[in-house]
């Protein structure tokens, strides 16, 4: 099935004018940022821009295509889509500003985002997911036990600089937690940048706080707001979602259908399913019961421990995890039985809990289908 390489095949000779803004091309944006713009794209501030296609060029001066393939993760080929961006009409001369980078470890914050500006003038700003940092995969845990993380803040901060006046349409989205910053900064910013947002695209980013989805803030932008999801979510299904999901069919299975590549598109649309499929309904229901079992400062006692073992181990990026063989698993396995006592409960209450939860979600479940066939016969 046909993917965003493919549309950008299809509609790269068209102009916006000739055939206008659509959800692929806000997919296609959002899987942009996921390059390593550091010393291409000026910075916030500078006042300067820089066509995507000249991007592309200094980008492929210093990096092959061997050493990107070589890569753990799953969005390495975002440097591709932009190397075929650059081949196109639609998206050559979109022009690039704004680019942040910043990592930080006494933050537990992997925050990433460019401004993308289209030839009618409107601007997309594009916030990045997860990148291959430990740091970032552990800024996504945090979420679940804090209110706000320092990303969700900046990500305000930044929409409230970089969406001058002069930005008539706005558009804000991201994959991944780059979606859940969407929202965020969206639901937060300043009220007349909030008049001038047309859209806000979540793309398998996971939901809000509970507290955030009961304010009148979100309710205000929910109208706004786009999620889309694959057909076997996990991401996209984390934390609180009121909005309606898209759900879109993907040629990957289990957590691969998380990668934007996987996702099937037909013209200017994707391809959808009727509903997310059951394991991630199960799954969903699953870890929302666990984790209501679990105090909060249980939750971040847990998150602390874990990503503070790989740290320890000098574990920064998913390659390194990957890389680093056998040996390093072990060393970790045997770092759990050095903790002190208490974390070792908290841990054992956890498992404990998260497999109480997932037997009884999966025995409802059989419930349900053993009566729905008692229906039909």
């Amino acid at each position: 099935m046909a993917n965003i390489m493919d549309y950008l095949d299809w509609r790269g000779d068209l102009s916006l004018g000739a055939s206008e803004f659509n959800e692929v091309d806000n997919l296609i944006l959002a899987q942009l940022v996921y390059v390593d713009f550091t010393g291409i794209v000026p910075e916030p501030g500078s006042g300067g821009k820089i066509t995507l296609k000249e991007a592309s060029e200094r980008f492929f001066e210093t990096h092959t295509e061997e050493e990107i393939m070589a890569r753990v993760s799953m969005t390495k080929m975002a440097a591709f889509v932009m190397k075929k961006m650059a081949q196109t009409r639609r998206f050559s001369e979109i022009q690039l500003s704004g680019y942040v980078n910043d990592i930080s470890d006494e933050e537990q914050s992997q925050f990433s985002v460019v401004c993308v500006t289209l030839e009618d003038g409107s601007l997309y700003v594009s916030f990045c997911g997860t990148d291959s940092t430990i740091v970032g995969w552990r800024e996504d845990f945090n979420m679940g036990y804090l209110s706000t993380t320092p990303g969700q803040v900046k990500a305000v901060e930044y929409l409230n600089q970089m969406a001058d006046s002069h930005y008539e349409v706005i558009r804000v989205g991201g994959h991944s937690k780059g979606g859940n910053l969407s929202v965020y900064a969206a639901v937060n910013c300043r009220k007349e940048i909030k008049e001038r947002i047309v859209q806000v695209y979540s793309n398998d980013g996971p939901g809000v706080s509970k507290e955030m989805m009961e304010s009148s803030a979100y309710r205000e932008m929910l109208p706004k707001i786009t999620t889309i999801l694959p057909e076997s979510s996990i991401v996209g299904m984390l934390l609180e979602h009121q909005e309606e999901f898209k759900v879109v069919r993907s040629t990957g299975s289990g957590i691969q259908q998380h990668d934007a590549m996987s996702w099937e598109v037909l013209g200017t649309s994707f391809v959808y399913a009727e509903a997310v499929a059951a394991q991630s309904i199960l799954l969903d229901k699953t870890m929302k019961a666990w984790l209501s079992q679990l105090k909060e400062e249980e939750r971040g006692q847990i998150v602390e421990t874990v990503f503070g073992m790989l740290e320890e181990a000098q574990i920064k990026t998913v390659d390194d995890f990957y890389h680093s063989g056998w040996k390093t698993v072990q060393e970790l396995m045997k770092a759990k039985s050095k903790l002190p006592e208490e974390t070792q409960k908290v841990f054992s209450r956890a498992l404990k809990l998260l497999w109480s939860e997932g037997n009884k979600t999966v025995k409802e479940q059989m419930r349900h289908m053993v009566a729905d066939k008692s229906r039909k016969i």
